[in-house]
Order: C-alpha cells, then sequence, then structure tokens
C-alpha cells in the first residue's frame, strides 16, 4: 500500500465513522452508531504510529484534523514531513508539499465501496459487512465480515462519546496506531473549510472518471 493510499485510508476511516446515524440499544453496533451520531463535528490533533507486519515500528508522524459530517474531513501531516488529505462529498485532494504535486480523486471508486458508503450515511453497511465487538464499556472492535477491503480490523476507543483512540490492521497485516488529542466538538465548522484550490507551479495530477 503505498503512502498517498495509506493516508487517505487514514483519513476516510476516521471521516466516514461520522457518517452513522441511529438510535442507541443494547447491542454493541447500535451503541457505536449512537455514540458516532452525538458527532456533527470535531478537529483535534492526532499522533499516529504505524507498524510493519513483524510488529516493529516502521513510522511516526502528527498533526491535525477536522472532521464535518456528512462527507468532509481534513487529514492534515505536520510532522515529519508535510501534507495535506481534504476532502467534500465530491472529492479527495492530497497535497504532497516536500514534493509539490497534487492529486485529486473522485470520491466514488477512489477507495472500496463499504467504507465510502457509510461515509455517505449508509448504516446498513456497518451493519450488514462488519462484525461488532464490545471488548470493554468504551471500546469497539470492527471486523470485516469478508476479509476483503483496505482494512481486516478497526479498534474504537472512546471518553463517553468522544472518540480517543483508533487501531487499524490493514490489508498487509500492518498495524497503525491512532491517539487522538485536544479532541473538541465543535458545531463551527462550515463545509468551506475544506475547501481546496491547488497552489500555483504544482505538478497536479486528476483521476477524475
Amino acid at each position: 500500500m503505498n503512502r498517498i493510499r495509506l493516508i487517505a485510508l487514514v483519513g476516510l476511516t476516521v471521516c466516514f465513522l461520522f457518517g452513522i446515524l441511529r438510535a442507541r440499544s443494547a447491542e454493541p453496533v447500535d451503541d457505536l452508531i449512537s455514540r458516532l451520531a452525538a458527532i456533527d463535528g470535531l478537529q483535534g490533533r492526532f499522533e499516529q504510529r504505524q507498524f510493519d507486519e513483524g510488529g516493529n515500528l516502521v513510522r511516526e508522524s502528527g498533526g491535525r484534523f477536522r472532521l464535518l459530517r456528512p462527507g468532509y474531513f481534513l487529514w492534515e501531516i505536520t510532522t515529519p514531513d508535510s501534507q495535506l488529505v481534504i476532502a467534500d462529498p465530491e472529492h479527495i485532494w492530497h497535497y504532497d508539499r516536500d514534493l509539490e504535486t497534487v492529486t485529486r480523486r473522485p470520491v466514488a471508486g477512489s477507495l472500496d465501496a463499504s467504507p465510502l458508503q457509510v461515509l455517505g450515511g449508509d448504516t446498513s453497511v456497518l451493519r450488514e459487512r462488519f462484525q461488532v465487538r464490545q471488548t470493554e464499556p468504551d471500546r469497539f472492535v470492527l471486523t470485516s465480515e469478508s476479509g476483503e477491503g483496505s482494512f481486516r480490523e478497526l479498534t474504537l476507543g472512546f471518553d463517553g462519546n468522544t472518540i480517543r483512540a483508533m487501531e487499524i490492521i490493514n490489508s498487509l497485516n500492518q498495524r497503525i496506531a491512532i491517539d487522538f488529542l485536544e479532541v473538541g466538538h465543535t458545531g463551527e465548522l462550515h463545509p468551506d473549510d475544506f475547501r481546496f484550490s491547488p497552489p500555483p507551479g504544482v505538478d497536479l495530477f486528476s483521476y477524475d472518471e
């Protein structure tokens, strides 16, 4: 999995979790959906660690994120390099400031269909394609029913209705651990906060259908 796809996967995975809406019940999936449904907008910082299939730490990074339901996210790595992934309901942009390149892809078909359907608010995808276990009162583990797709397992850690941690095991059996810091629920975010225009002079690669 190349770096662009990995960054986009992480960003979209975070984003699609906030596109789900359903009432809470005793079932783990309903409890999870209810907690996510309480979030309209979210922003803060993140620290991310990537481990190879042998459990060795291969990369650390950090930055800031913004989420606005449904369909908007910003995932900006500020250390050790400088990269930006930003999306609206139509396009995903990836800007590598170090390489001075920008790629644009349509949301439809960019990554696996399941996360994008959930991102769009399709609760049935979460219910039908993932097993949801509640291993602790504030910890949920999602496992793909088919074993296919960009990730095999996703673990979410909460403090009440606030997400604090996420762990992804991807299709290559690599683990990505993310801690969310200074997390704030906010109603001040607006779709205009997720607009992006390529800076002058960068190389633009468009993959629009």
